[in-house]
């Protein structure tokens, strides 16, 4: 088959792939997700495969079904459904039919667990405890508080993808399916997260950060704790110790401890996660696996996934040897591991170039099933049979489409920095080059700056490839998967080791390959990687052409604007406004703006709240009163998540003015100052 370039409109013809749920037989329920073009949304509806990849089929028929969940005999399967703008909880047979509806509140459902005998299920859903607020809609309250003003008394009032709070809070219920009543089991001025059953089904364990002191402001606090209440919502304990910032836990498979997925914030931001174990009836976490240096969880970037994390840790079956599985996120690839009582640990799953993003484990403990994004195409769902190590592809939604399509593949490389760092990177080169020629590169920063890029398949950087570009991308320091001290080693040095990593992995490529235009250079990044842009160009004049997507460009306004504005501004620069402005000023690329020489483009959503659209104005504002090559575009309703699960228009449109903003001062027939 003769295949073609990509181009940006060919974002929708993919089909993404989630949420893995295995049952009792092990047939494998998962979350299909395409773009209804005519409607500019995404749908999401519910298959099912057999464990061998066989009868991969539509199980339910919704535009908004998630979350699917067998019950525990395998009989039936919940999930969440959107209807009437309201997220519900229904079920469905296991051989398909008719759905029911097993919820009606008032504000939806976020997240539900079945109870381990299958006679409950915990749901969240937002509430009030304000009894005014309560006796009327919400919308016809914040109808009359928009019309007074609206009232803020929290230190961070709003939340990049959420908004501004509403003063609503996430609480637990319990649904009794034998008579569908529900059960309030948490209440109060704080919210309750990620329930997760105890073995017996007779407690119910949750996250919250729950502030005790009145002097204590939980806006300002890094630590979770994980209470336990009874199902019923009696019996109220505190299992941890406020020492943690804890993401996620689960039972430990004899019921008696859970096993925590945690940061001790040491590094701020740029703490690494670690496993701990806290027996259920309270006390101080233990640090397990001390000597191990890898980030647990995935914390891979990447425009083709927008999915939330596994449930983790996993156990293997309390009837074979202790054994637990989480996604570990190491030089440049994410995969599962094994960790074992005798303090081996393993990767399960294989491979460079690959990205684990979801997982989940067969009742009987031998087969892992994982949604993994390749170097290649985007994810799809894989099994193994761990007794073997034999892996198997279970479906095959984008094969077809794929095999039209131009792919350029990736080529590793590493570099020791002046310091003694060892930098990780990769160069893609655009397919079709004849001998001796040579293209155009464009410099790729990753956001974060906690994060990792992989060399997994990117729609963003293949339509880039697509038009003759090379693209290269690094994780310069502060990147996670290289270790805690790499993780750490940016922090009150925004502008020093990070800025020189990116430039040594460009010098580096230019003297490695060959095939690089030296004169021809473009830069690109968003949020973190935005910054860095900017910096960048703010600093040296070497690139023709560049482009910053939610970025920062003032630390003195980012502070008081961002949903993070505060910890961030304090932990990557190390200071604030009123004890040290002049080092947020001289850390940010605005105070250097009129050394902006590259031609700019500035991308920004209106309802980020992680970087607000502020900051790009700032920016363009001050390179137009100083006569310089810039254009802004602001995004509407688009928040900082817009390259991953915005607007798929607008998705498309952000490819096209990069592209076009590129080819304008990096083709061979565009001016140069040679």
């Amino acid at each position: 088959m003769n295949k073609r370039p990509i181009v940006p409109e060919d974002l929708y013809g993919y089909q993404w792939i989630s949420d893995p749920a295995i049952s009792p037989d092990g047939t494998i329920a998962y979350v299909n997700k395409s773009i209804d073009r005519s409607k500019n949304d995404y749908q999401t509806h519910i298959r099912v495969v057999s464990l061998h990849g066989k009868e991969d089929k539509p199980l339910t028929h919704g535009n908004k079904d998630s979350s699917p969940a067998w019950s525990p005999d395998g009989s039936q399967l919940a999930f969440l459904r959107v209807a009437n703008g309201s997220k519900q909880l229904w079920t469905i047979p296991a051989e398909g039919g008719e759905g029911q509806r097993l919820t009606g509140v008032k504000r939806g459902v976020s997240a539900f667990v079945w109870s381990p005998d299958g006679q409950y299920i915990v749901f969240t859903s937002m509430v009030s405890i304000n009894a005014e607020r309560e006796a009327m809609e919400l919308e016809e309250y914040t109808k009359q508080s928009g019309e007074r003003g609206r009232i803020v008394d929290r230190t961070t009032p709003k939340a990049e993808g959420s908004g501004w709070w509403n003063g609503l809070f996430s609480h637990l219920f319990v649904l009794e399916l034998e008579n569908g009543r529900v059960t309030p089991i948490t209440s109060g001025p704080w919210n309750a997260a990620y329930p997760v059953w105890s073995t017996d089904s007779k407690r119910i364990s949750f996250l919250s950060k729950r502030v005790e002191d009145d002097k204590l402001d939980a806006d300002l606090l890094s630590y979770a704790d994980v209470y336990t209440v009874d199902y019923n919502g009696s019996n109220l304990v505190k299992a941890t110790d406020s020492s943690l910032a804890i993401s996620q836990f689960s039972y430990a498979p004899d019921g008696k401890s859970l096993t925590l997925i945690a940061s001790d914030r040491i590094y701020g931001s740029g703490s690494q996660n670690r496993l701990y174990t806290v027996p259920v009836t309270g006390g101080a976490p233990q640090l397990l696996f001390p000597e191990l240096d890898m980030q647990i969880g995935n914390f891979a970037l990447s425009d083709m996934k927008s999915f939330g994390p596994s449930p983790s840790p996993v156990y293997a079956p309390a009837r074979l040897k202790p054994e637990m599985y989480v996604l570990g996120t190491l030089q440049g690839a994410v995969h599962v591991y094994r960790f074992t009582a005798d303090g081996s640990v393993q990767a399960v799953t294989a491979g460079s170039d690959r990205d684990v993003y979801q997982y989940t484990l067969s009742a009987d403990g031998r087969y892992l099933i994982f949604a993994a994004l390749d170097v290649n195409r985007p994810g799809e769902l894989y099994q193994m049979n761990l007794e073997t190590g034999e892996e198997k592809r279970l479906t095959h939604h984008n094969d077809d489409y794929m095999a039209s399509l131009e792919v350029s593949m990736p080529e590793v490389f590493w570099f020791e920095a002046s310091d003694g760092f060892k930098v990780q990177g990769w160069i893609f080169k655009p397919s079709g080059l004849g001998p001796g020629e040579r293209v155009p590169l464009i410099l790729q920063i990753h956001g974060g700056p906690h994060a990792m890029y992989t060399s997994t398949y990117s729609h963003e950087m293949q339509t880039l490839l697509a038009q003759g570009y090379a693209v290269l991308m690094t994780n310069p320091r502060g990147s996670f998967g290289y270790g805690q001290d790499f993780a750490q080693a940016c922090r009150g040095d925004f502008g020093g080791g990070d800025y020189r990593d990116v430039l040594d992995a460009l010098d580096f490529a230019l003297k490695q390959f060959d095939f690089i235009d030296a004169t021809r250079l473009g830069v690109a990044g968003g949020s973190y990687g935005g910054l860095m842009t900017n910096w960048i160009i703010s600093h040296t004049n070497r690139f023709r052409a560049a482009v910053t997507q939610r970025c920062i460009s003032n630390w003195l306004s980012f502070y008081g604007l961002s949903d993070i504005g505060i910890s961030y501004t304090e932990g990557i620069v190390g200071a604030n406004p009123w004890e040290d402005p002049e080092l947020l000023w001289s850390k940010s690329p605005l105070a250097h703006v009129n050394y902006i020489e590259t031609p700019l483009l500035i991308l920004h959503g209106e309802e980020d709240l992680r970087c607000p659209v502020g900051q790009g104005d700032e920016l363009y504002t001050a390179l137009k009163r100083l006569g310089k090559t810039t254009r802004l575009i602001r995004y509407p309703g688009s928040n900082h998540s817009l390259l991953k699960s915005g607007k798929p228009s607008l998705r498309v449109d952000n490819f096209e003015q990069v592209i076009a903003w590129f080819n304008s001062y990096l083709s061979k027939g565009a001016d140069s100052d040679e």
